[in-house]
């Protein structure tokens, strides 16, 4: 089965938070970017996949376009892990990590979609023998700043059935809020985004741990010193997690050995053939993996099909927005705080050509 070929959509939705869309991205973040891609076999089947694309989306389609899609075409869907290597060494020169991976994630996702669609089975079927087939979601709310609103946040998705809530506040008024908002029997993480530093750090670990929180994602910068992310939860006794922003397994290598929670980002790690290193890495360590997949499009639905399939990942991350539309009006939103896993062949998304069309840029 042959490539015939591969086309990039590049797309932008907008989304509504109540929050005032400062603090996650490097300007006013209110619109989700896509670089969709769509690689089409000889014989008329199609895969999707997309690659990271939040405030990054030209450079991300320009790399597919330029860089990956002509190394594609009337190539035979062999070994996928193999070349994701290969696409990988031939591309080195533009860049181990960064965009250059984001293009590879895109078009590897889009492969294992087409390879199970092939098999007539869901991505999750062709991974492992018993899948799950529903999964417990947390809400991963955005960053609000103001304690009010990051009370009631909190409040209002425990209402909805979460049983655990991620932050994104770096400040401890704000932190504590949110424990008030979720109250104490409800799981709660933060996210930092590397915001403090080590001095603050070691100020504020300490009434993390007073919260009880779950974990404390990436606390300093980098995020991925090892040694550092080690000490802070050994000393002060509240799980790390780390690597969302990590590209390859060799990145891993480093982190796995020393913190609880591994992030691959399947968008960003190098796809479907990367995200499973990875979990391989995990088990091998004593780790855990806390996938990062605050995404709509492809990199969602194989997420949960990746998730389903290996019993290391532990919960999946719903970014807690409302957008205007979804790319596949039948995705499998949280209730009451599960995730149903789609047990359609491939990796189970299949866009609605109206949406592309609104949406294209």
């Amino acid at each position: 089965m042959k490539i015939k070929c591969v086309d990039v959509v590049p797309l932008q939705i907008p989304f509504e938070d109540g929050s005032p869309g400062e603090g996650l991205m490097p300007t006013k973040w209110t619109k989700l970017d896509f670089a969709l891609v769509r690689i089409e076999t000889e014989n008329g089947l199609v895969g999707w996949g997309d690659g990271f694309a939040y405030s990054c989306r030209r450079a991300t389609v320009a790399a597919i376009e330029d860089m990956v899609a002509p190394l594609l075409a009337g190539r035979e869907l062999g070994d996928l892990a193999a070349l994701n290597l290969e696409l990988q060494q031939r591309l080195h020169l533009h860049g181990r990590y960064g965009i250059t991976t984001f293009a590879i994630s895109a078009v590897d996702i889009a492969l294992w979609d087409l390879k199970a669609k092939a098999e007539g089975v869901s991505l999750a079927r062709l991974l492992g023998e018993r899948p799950a087939t529903s999964l417990p979601a947390y809400a991963s709310l955005v960053r609000y700043g103001a304690p009010d609103l990051v009370r009631s946040f909190g409040a209002k998705v425990v209402e909805e059935g979460y049983r655990t809530v991620k932050l994104h506040e770096i400040a401890l008024e704000a932190i504590a809020a949110g424990r008030e908002g979720v109250g104490a029997s409800t799981k709660m993480s933060t996210d930092v985004n590397c915001n403090w530093s080590l001095e603050q750090a070691r100020k504020i670990m300490p009434e993390m741990k007073r919260l009880d929180l779950y974990w404390v994602e990436e606390p300093v910068f980098p995020p991925d010193d090892a040694a550092v992310l080690g000490e802070l939860q050994s000393e002060y006794g509240v799980p790390i997690a780390s690597g969302e922003n990590a590209c390859t397994a060799v990145e891993f290598a480093r982190t796995a050995p020393a913190i609880r929670y591994l992030q691959p980002s399947v968008t960003k790690v190098g796809g479907v053939s990367e995200f499973l290193k990875v979990c391989d890495l995990a088990e091998a360590q004593g780790a855990k993996i806390m996938p990062h997949a605050p995404y709509f499009g492809p990199g969602y639905w194989a997420t949960l099909q990746l998730m389903a399939a290996r019993g290391i990942c532990e919960q999946f991350e719903h970014l807690y927005i409302a957008p205007d539309a979804y790319l596949d009006p039948s995705i499998p939103l949280p209730e009451n705080g599960m995730v149903a896993v789609p047990d359609r062949p491939g990796i189970g998304f299949e866009p609605d050509p109206a949406v592309l069309d609104r949406y294209r840029i």
